[in-house]
């Protein structure tokens, strides 16, 4: 069995001290790749250099995350759009994408990176990896009125809508991905984890954060993705190797990423 952590962020500081052994966790629980994901210009350098550093288990993905985008500007943009154009182990613009939970950045000025960031998508034919916390209906105006360019548009990572939001991304052409949160007590939304097809859904951490249940409340990490993965076969009443068989195969086909 073979999966593939298609959202972790290694560079974060909750690794500095045993990152080589997180890495032999996960691969010890059979997560074959893991794609450290970068939120602005400095952490995508850095997600870079852990992907360089482990070129077997580990590639990355650049962005400008909506609440790293309140100093971001060209320059910025252009560094991003030059990494992912000269570097192979970056498979993806992210993360990108709008959060009205904090509130500590307008919308417009997120609504202004967020379209750099589908323009440079565009532009180098990778796929995005979208955070949309609490602007659910931001995100569906958003696309609306910016009609996507690429084949595979991308992910809607750590999603949290309803099957109706999930029906909208679908039928844009995105993939889905869930969370550890699908096992905890208090997630409501079992419908839309059985409501998404298995050919478009992804499985992530989003580790350091959100860690499944047995581990709810410690640091998250990779190898912690068997548990999430048990739990959404259980919720589609399917084998969970035969899961893990097909989201492997759903994030090789939307990073074009070398299999086995």
């Amino acid at each position: 069995m073979f999966i593939i952590d298609s959202h972790t962020h290694l560079h974060f500081e909750h690794f500095n001290d045993d990152l080589s052994r997180v890495l032999d966790n996960a691969k010890a629980a059979g997560v074959q790749k893991m794609i450290s994901i970068g939120t602005d210009v400095q952490s995508s350098l850095q997600s870079i250099a852990i992907a360089d550093r482990f070129p077997e288990l580990v590639i990355a993905a650049a962005g400008i995350h909506p609440t790293e985008c309140l100093q971001a500007d060209e320059s910025d943009f252009q560094k991003i759009s030059e990494l992912l154009l000269k570097n192979s182990a970056l498979v993806a613009v992210g993360e990108v994408g709008l959060d009205l939970y904090w509130r500590d950045v307008p919308l417009g000025q997120q609504l202004m990176v967020f379209e750099a960031m589908q323009s440079i998508s565009e532009t180098v034919h990778k796929p995005m990896i979208i955070h949309n916390r609490d602007a659910l209906p931001e995100m569906r105006d958003y696309f609306a009125d910016h009609p996507l360019k690429n084949d595979l548009p991308g992910v809607m990572h750590s999603f949290a809508g309803s099957v109706d939001d999930a029906r909208f991304f679908l039928d844009l052409g995105f993939y889905i991905s869930f969370t550890g949160v699908v096992t905890f007590k208090n997630f409501k939304q079992q419908e839309v984890v059985k409501f998404v097809p298995v050919n478009r859904l992804l499985l992530e951490t989003d580790s350091p954060f959100l860690a499944p249940v047995p581990h709810r409340g410690k640091r998250n990490e990779p190898s912690f993705l068997i548990h999430t993965l048990k739990k959404i076969a259980e919720l589609k009443e399917m084998d969970h190797d035969q899961l893990a068989d097909m989201t492997y195969r759903n994030t090789i086909d939307l990073f074009n990423l070398k299999s086995g």
